[in-house]
């Protein structure tokens, strides 16, 4: 007779490889961490398999541990939506969302309730974090990046191209009004730190260069910030010029609260791209989220305050 595993010891797993962690999945299921590996050794028994493998106090999943996981993830927020239903608890839709982190501070945090609006009651998870992700680690449900490079083994589709644009406060240039791109070297530069992925985005150097320009050192001159968000706040408080993405600046723009000294704009390398695991691509909510995700995008990055005069 084939023993199958039990469904506590599959339970045990998932939250066990969810969570990173023995004492974690323990703290989850309100049992003991040595209950805990107890079940999930009985099921590696009874499957002739190894799930985990033990180095240095952790535990890392096998290949035969990633290989499950999701469709058990899958598989246990069903039967969870089940019992809430036959419980007659409220049925709210959850859905976890991954982006850049200057895009979480500012731009798609300010929108969300937009979408709330339109679609109803869901609770959101907001993370903002650098890629690579883990997708199955922190139930995420959709992911924004920069580029498509990160997840070739996820179905990842491109949704618009940006580009940079010098902008700065009006004050500055009214004090200013003879600027071109070579008397731009001599205003104080705001320069953004782009972190893991900075070789893809352009720098102040690659946008004069772009102009025809040999900026010398005054391409690194200046205020610098490890954000774009924090960058346009410099920009906005009149400190400099900053080189900022269109997705970010196009409503200060609009606003009034950044101008644009030069209308010349350098195109962006690679665009902006979604990815959303095979488990989470059939739900309606995540179906919702991306329609709607990549409409606010393309409006953002086609704002007529950046193509009138690109």
């Amino acid at each position: 007779m084939i023993a199958f595993p039990s469904l506590r010891g599959l339970q045990a797993f998932e939250a066990a490889a969810r969570s990173g962690s023995f004492a974690a999945a323990a703290q989850e299921l309100s049992i003991s961490a040595a209950a805990v590996s107890q079940l999930i050794r009985t099921i590696e028994d009874q499957m002739g398999r190894k799930l985990f493998n033990r180095v240095n106090r952790r535990v890392v999943l096998t290949d035969a541990g990633r290989e499950i996981l999701p469709r058990l993830t899958t598989a246990f927020g069903e039967i969870g939506s089940v019992s809430r239903e036959l419980g007659g608890a409220e049925s709210r839709s959850r859905l976890v969302v991954s982006v850049p982190p200057s895009m979480a501070m500012g731009w798609l945090s300010s929108r969300l309730a937009g979408f709330v609006a339109a679609h109803g009651a869901v609770d959101i998870s907001l993370r903002g974090e650098d890629d690579p992700v883990s997708f199955d680690r922190d139930l995420i449900d959709i992911r924004l990046s920069y580029g498509r490079s990160h997840y070739r083994d996820q179905a990842t589709e491109d949704i618009a191209t940006d580009a940079v644009y010098p902008v700065c406060a009006p004050d500055l240039v009214a004090t200013n009004r003879s600027l071109d791109a070579t008397a731009l070297t001599g205003l104080p530069l705001i320069h953004t730190d782009w972190g893991p992925t900075g070789a893809s985005f352009p720098s102040w150097r690659n946008w004069f260069e772009a102009m025809g320009i040999e900026p010398g050192r005054a391409a690194q001159r200046g205020l610098s910030a490890n954000s774009s968000r924090a960058a346009l706040d410099l920009a906005i408080s009149g400190l400099g010029v900053a080189l900022a993405q269109g997705v970010y600046c196009a409503e200060a723009l609009e606003g009034g609260r950044l101008v644009r000294p030069l209308t010349q704009a350098l195109e962006l390398r690679q665009p902006y791209c979604l990815t959303i695991p095979e488990r989470s691509a059939r739900r309606e909510v995540v179906a919702a989220f991306r329609q709607w995700l990549i409409e606010e995008c393309v409006r953002t990055v086609k704002s007529p305050a950046l193509i009138e005069s690109r």
